[in-house]
C-alpha cells in the first residue's frame, strides 16, 4: 500500500502536467511530421524566426527552466536544444490564446452537445397502491 502512494501525484502536479501536455498540443500540426536531426544540423535558425515581446521570452525561459529542473538528467543536450525550440515556437500560440477577451459572465466557448436526439421516454407514472379488500369470513 505504501508503494503505491509514492506513485501518486498532487492535484496541483496533476494540473501542471496538464497543462503542459495540453501547451505541447498548441504546437504547430506539421511539427509532428518532421524528423529531428542530429545536434550538428540544429544550428541553423528556421526561416521564419518569431519575434517574442520581453515578457514571452521571460515565460519560454521559466517554461523551459521549469522542465529542466524537475526532468534536466534525462535529456541529452540536443533534447533540451530542442525542448528550448518547441517552448519557443509554443509561446506565439499562448499569446493568442490569452489575448482572447473574456468576462467572468461568460459561458463555456465549447460544449458536450450530443450528435443525435434520442427519444424522450415518457416517465412510469406509478399509481397510486389501492388496497384490496380483504374477504369477510361470515
Amino acid at each position: 500500500m505504501a508503494n503505491e502512494k509514492d506513485h501518486a501525484i498532487s492535484r496541483r502536479e496533476f494540473a501542471r502536467r496538464a497543462a503542459m501536455v495540453s501547451a505541447a498540443s498548441l504546437a504547430p500540426a506539421n511539427l509532428l511530421g518532421t524528423v529531428v536531426l542530429p545536434a550538428a544540423h540544429q544550428t541553423q535558425q528556421p526561416p521564419n524566426p518569431t519575434n517574442l515581446s520581453p515578457e514571452s521570452q521571460a515565460e519560454v525561459e521559466s517554461r523551459v527552466q521549469a522542465i529542466l529542473g524537475e526532468y534536466g538528467g534525462r535529456f541529452s543536450d540536443a533534447q533540451k536544444t530542442d525542448l528550448r525550440r518547441l517552448c519557443k515556437e509554443a509561446q506565439p500560440v499562448l499569446d493568442r490564446l490569452r489575448a482572447y477577451p473574456t468576462e467572468n459572465g461568460d459561458g463555456p466557448a465549447l460544449y458536450l452537445k450530443p450528435l443525435m436526439e434520442r427519444e424522450k421516454k415518457p416517465s412510469p407514472m406509478t399509481a397510486p397502491h389501492k388496497p384490496t379488500a380483504a374477504p369477510k369470513n361470515s
